[in-house]
């Protein structure tokens, strides 16, 4: 099998055929967002940041590179993160989905650049 695909939506914009097996990785369900709408394979909230990272963070674009490094720690240590690999191993094409309303600034960013990064 080639290599997969990963991919990062918001899970807001339309589900497409070409985003292969859905994950919502945000550690609470998306606001106003119905589970038939969402189209979501699997909730993976445990890959989120922690509850105390995001309050800090507030999605404030000048903390986006602390928060970065804070949040690569948290996965460092994530069982969630190796069952995330799993699935991604398992499919294709993988979309991560994230509720943010910015596509650059969000944790979806960093955990994908943590995924596609070089093993070592």
């Amino acid at each position: 099998m080639a290599d997969p695909t990963l991919r990062i939506k918001r899970v807001y914009d339309a589900p497409e055929a070409a985003d292969g097996y859905r994950v919502l990785v945000d550690r609470l369900w998306p606001r106003g967002l119905s589970k038939e709408r969402a189209d979501v394979d699997l909730w993976l909230g445990a890959v989120a940041p922690s509850p105390a990272l995001r309050t800090w963070w507030q999605h404030d674009p000048a903390r986006m590179d602390e928060f970065a490094a804070r949040y690569r720690a948290e996965l460092a240590t994530s069982p969630a993160l190796d069952e995330l690999r799993g699935v991604i191993r398992d499919h294709p094409v993988t979309t991560l989905l994230f509720a943010a309303h910015d596509p650059r600034i969000n944790h979806a960013v960093v955990l994908r650049d943590v995924l596609e990064a070089p093993a070592g």
